[in-house]
């Protein structure tokens, strides 16, 4: 028996319009990420930190309404499903840290959450 399918078949146009949207930045951390086609001269690992995902606020990937659409970097998008909230393992998840980001921005609108962080400086390295 086959597995059902979860997200729809024109899947990567909505995440690409998501991110476009998003001018490639993370709503989260205001990360700048990849667009597509610039990733020549990076390591696999700096690729991957620097990827934009799109994540379902519900979890439910048949739900791909705009409003439940936010463009997440890799590192913002795991360390979400890593605070229990998703059917993830931990150990897909075990190579970022639990962080003290503000998660309420999951409830709220994508606009909202960049007006928050439009100001914001990342913290310094350690």
């Amino acid at each position: 028996m086959t597995k059902p399918k979860r997200y729809p078949d024109n899947w990567q146009e909505i995440a690409l319009s998501v991110k476009e949207s998003a001018l490639w930045r993370c709503a989260k951390c205001n990360q700048q990420c990849l667009r597509p086609g610039k990733k020549s001269g990076l390591t696999k690992s700096e690729r991957c930190s620097l990827t934009l995902t799109v994540h379902h606020r519900n979890r439910i990937p048949e739900d791909n309404r705009p409003e439940n659409l936010i463009a997440l970097c890799t590192a913002c998008h795991l360390s979400y499903h890593n605070r229990g909230q998703s059917n993830v393992s931990p150990g897909q998840l075990s190579l970022f840290p639990d962080d003290d980001i503000d998660w309420n921005i999951m409830d709220g609108s994508l606009e909202s959450a960049r007006g928050d962080l439009s100001d914001r400086n990342p913290p310094p390295l350690v």
